[in-house]
């Protein structure tokens, strides 16, 4: 059903990891310790969104008129594939996420890009999962 749609995430993911400066990967790791931090009560619904403005950090940093718009809808799957999974998925969340930002640290745009895929396709299986109990 998102085949499609993770498959072009990972491939302007890959445009925005390969034109990544400093500055822009710090705001990412930024985007991760904000979402991390909200307060263990907070809705899921709430997580989700925060964890997913990480892809909007991406399509800031691609400064790319074709893969920009791609990454930014990319927030929009990310929260709804996260709040379909549900809270379960958190630490999954945040260990691609961390993850990420390793490949992004060590100048491995490809793999950064090929991990977003990866995750955006378990959180996907995640839904699936919830949706048949």
């Amino acid at each position: 059903m998102y085949d499609h749609l993770i498959e072009a995430q990972v491939t302007a993911a890959e445009i925005a990891c390969q034109r990544m400066s400093p500055s822009r990967l710090k705001a990412l790791g930024e985007s991760l310790e904000n979402a991390c931090l909200l307060p263990p009560d907070a809705g899921w619904d709430q997580k989700a969104a925060a964890h997913a403005a990480f892809f909007t950090v991406m399509a800031d940093a691609a400064d790319d008129p074709v893969s920009s718009p791609v990454l930014a809808t990319g927030a929009e799957l990310a929260n709804e594939l996260m709040v379909t999974a549900g809270r379960t998925a958190s630490q999954i969340v945040i260990n691609s996420r961390r993850r990420v930002l390793d490949h992004l640290r060590t100048g491995n745009a490809t793999a950064a890009a090929l991990e977003l895929g990866n995750h955006l396709r378990t959180l996907q299986f995640m839904g699936r999962l919830t949706r048949t109990n």
